[in-house]
């Protein structure tokens, strides 16, 4: 491993450790429900699903390994990034979206509320809520363009990722879930994904490299014919 690669894989265990480090108290009020497997005080809060994220990152990482191993066995080009890439899409946006559809208290009482004054609620968000919903579709836009080349472009993500916010936004409106369906929302979402984007840009896939997971038999069974 290269020392950029080291350091690199470093700071991200550092900040990983600083992060579990500041919300240590709240993951702790939560173990004892997850622990216990209870679906009420865990995957029904924000520190349940953070926690269970937490503890799920190894059998991630062995999912990654196991996808990598199979696609180099075949002669996949970019297993790796390819790999990391659809593990990392679906674990680090699902539970995102799923924290934005909680319910509140007075979910199916309270009627939905609409929010269509741009930059107005970004005062009441505070910076704990601005950090929140950069970090919705950060993942999408981290892994999506590493993984598609169609999407490997700032405004493409920007579209993707305002699209996505506009039918979470949507769904709380319509199954009434006791949130307030903003248009900040929706571009704070937007900006975390393009910024993540920007964030992985040296990876993005090019129309050049291999588009999927085809072997490269194909080819080669194409000029075996009759001699």
């Amino acid at each position: 491993m290269s020392p950029r690669r080291t350091l690199s894989v470093g700071l991200a265990v550092l900040g990983l450790a600083g992060a579990v480090f500041v919300v240590r108290r709240p993951l702790v009020m939560a173990a004892p429900a997850c622990l216990a497997g209870r679906w009420h005080g865990c995957y029904d809060t924000e520190n349940g699903l953070i926690l269970m994220m937490l503890v799920g990152l190894p059998p991630a990482a062995l999912l990654v390994w196991a996808l990598a191993y199979r696609r180099r066995a075949i002669g996949v080009s970019l297993a790796w990034r390819i790999s990391v890439a659809d593990v990392g899409l679906v674990y680090g946006t699902v539970p995102f979206i799923w924290m934005t559809l909680m319910p509140g208290p007075g979910a199916g009482v309270v009627p939905g509320r609409v929010s269509l004054v741009p930059l107005r609620d970004l005062i009441t968000m505070g910076p704990l809520g601005i950090g929140g919903n950069l970090l919705i579709l950060a993942a999408l836009g981290f892994f999506a363009p590493m993984r598609f080349a169609a999407l490997a472009s700032v405004p493409r993500i920007l579209a993707l990722g305002a699209g996505c916010s506009i039918l979470i936004e949507t769904a709380q409106f319509v199954f009434r879930l006791d949130r307030v369906s903003s248009v900040d929302d929706v571009l704070v979402n937007a900006a975390g994904a393009a910024l993540a984007a920007l964030a992985s840009r040296r990876w993005w896939r090019t129309t050049a490299e291999e588009p999927s997971d085809q072997h490269r038999s194909a080819p080669a069974a194409a000029t075996s014919g009759p001699r």
